[in-house]
């Protein structure tokens, strides 16, 4: 099931924003941020939404979205996304991508654009390829990978407006 977060769930949320952000592999957020300095992060206002994929009472993982950019870049929507690694596999992944894409097409965006996803992060790149985004474009080197080194940050974007496009 996937609903808004609650503040409540923060501290269910923080162990495994923590654990991803300092993997380094695909968030450019500052590492070593407490409780309270990781919520502002992560935790969105309105316009801006969270949500939380649970399972009972667990959760597996979550997502924040909202415009990509305010005033005249409004229409278009971001996300970000994380699975705790303890559920990785389960498909929260895609269901977190798919309730994004539904609630962005229900709220009347026209698109959703990806800022910055991490081209060696084969999983989520084939999974937004899979939900119909393609690489508009890639960042040469913006990302620092602890074991690859400077990587490319894929631009990716989605046409809410008009017909689907295959990823390339």
């Amino acid at each position: 099931m996937i609903r808004d977060a609650e503040d409540g769930d923060w501290p269910a949320i923080y162990p495994f924003f923590r654990e991803i952000v300092a993997q380094g592999r695909s968030y450019a957020f500052p590492e070593n941020l407490s409780l309270e300095q990781a919520r502002g992060w992560w935790m969105e206002s309105p316009p801006g939404r969270t949500v939380v994929a649970v399972a009972g009472s667990t959760v597996l993982g979550s997502a924040k979205m909202g415009p990509n950019r305010p005033g005249r870049g409004a229409h278009v929507a971001t996300a970000s996304f994380m699975v705790d690694p303890q559920h990785s596999g389960r498909g929260v992944g895609r269901a977190l991508g798919e309730h994004v894409v539904g609630w962005a097409r229900a709220a009347g965006y026209r698109s959703i654009q990806f800022n910055a996803v991490v081209e060696s992060n084969e999983v989520a790149v084939r999974l937004w390829c899979s939900l119909g985004f393609e690489v508009l474009a890639t960042v040469p080197e913006a990302f620092d990978h602890p074991e690859h080194g400077l990587v490319g940050l894929h631009v990716m974007f989605l046409n809410l407006s008009g017909p689907d496009r295959l990823c390339r």
